[in-house]
């Protein structure tokens, strides 16, 4: 992972985090926003221009990648890289997880 991909995705966004997670299938944009709706129950809705600026950012950036189009509508899935990124920042909530729960019972 080189130094602008770090920079930019480590730490990540909760937007990003759910983008790259939804993306481990195949997805469109709208299936994005249903599937964070639903994981999160409605504490985080995301917003069209949010959803198409990052889509659009991470495609560039390599993470994600346009897979095909269906009834007008741009389905992407993860890249290699993306799932690096992705793997590292579940690494890094689990650690903060880790060290919340040891804090607690000290």
């Amino acid at each position: 992972m080189d130094e602008h991909i770090k920079k930019v995705y480590v730490p990540m966004s909760e937007t990003a985090f759910y983008i790259l997670f939804c993306l481990r299938n195949e997805s469109h944009g709208y299936g994005i926003v249903q599937k964070v709706e639903k994981l999160t129950h409605g504490e985080i809705r995301i917003a069209p221009g949010t959803l198409y600026g990052s889509l659009s950012k991470m495609e560039k950036d390599g993470l994600i990648q346009f897979v095909r189009e269906e009834e007008k509508r741009k389905i992407y899935v993860i890249t290699a890289l993306g799932e690096i990124v992705l793997q590292t920042e579940m690494k890094r909530i689990e650690r903060l997880y880790k060290n919340m729960k040891e804090v607690q019972h000290v």
